[in-house]
């Protein structure tokens, strides 16, 4: 009987705990530390057409990563996302705002739609284009290959992210089109 009264005990004690915290689970369960405020950023991925799944991936990848930012897909949208037969680009319209085109011809060179399309949301973060040719870095985009198939960015370009929504500001510069389309040679 004391045994019941002693477990009903923790149980409450351990709710109370869970309740305080507001999450509902130990706070070292979280895989970020918990801010004051998160940024939501609305995508609408309706006009992306067989891409839409890779950018819902693509948004799930980087809510995972981020403790400070959401991707949420609904309207009205922060981020519209459309397909096409050219390259990928973005153009952002300031941090956490801009449009997305899913470029087929990436696609059809051999290129994973769905590091494209976390690669391109990162730009919507603030991130730029490194053309370092490491897979292990998302936003070394193409220069990694097409045989490369990370979609996730590394704990730098997390930090960087966190960064820009704490500071509000942004490595790239709104209304500019960042693209990673082959340079046509010149004669």
């Amino acid at each position: 009987m004391a045994s019941r009264k002693l477990l009903r005990a923790c149980a409450a004690l351990l709710l109370g705990l869970a309740f305080l915290t507001g999450t509902g689970v130990p706070a070292s369960a979280s895989p970020h530390p918990r801010h004051a405020a998160v940024r939501t950023i609305r995508y609408d991925a309706s006009r992306a057409a067989e891409f839409r799944s890779a950018v819902d991936e693509g948004a799930w990848i980087w809510n995972e990563h981020l403790g400070n930012v959401r991707f949420v897909a609904g309207t009205p949208a922060d981020v519209v996302v459309y397909a096409d037969d050219g390259w990928p680009r973005t153009q952002p319209a300031g941090l956490g705002r801009g449009t997305v085109w899913m470029g087929r011809e990436a696609v059809q060179e051999g290129h994973y739609t769905v590091r494209i399309a976390s690669h391109e949301l990162g730009h919507i973060l603030g991130l730029p284009d490194r053309r370092t040719g490491l897979c292990s870095d998302l936003m070394s985009g193409a220069s990694a290959g097409t045989s490369c198939r990370n979609p996730d960015p590394n704990p730098a370009e997390v930090a960087e992210v966190e960064r820009n929504f704490q500071n509000g500001r942004s490595a790239v510069a709104p209304g500019v089109t960042i693209t990673e389309a082959p340079v046509l040679a010149r004669h």
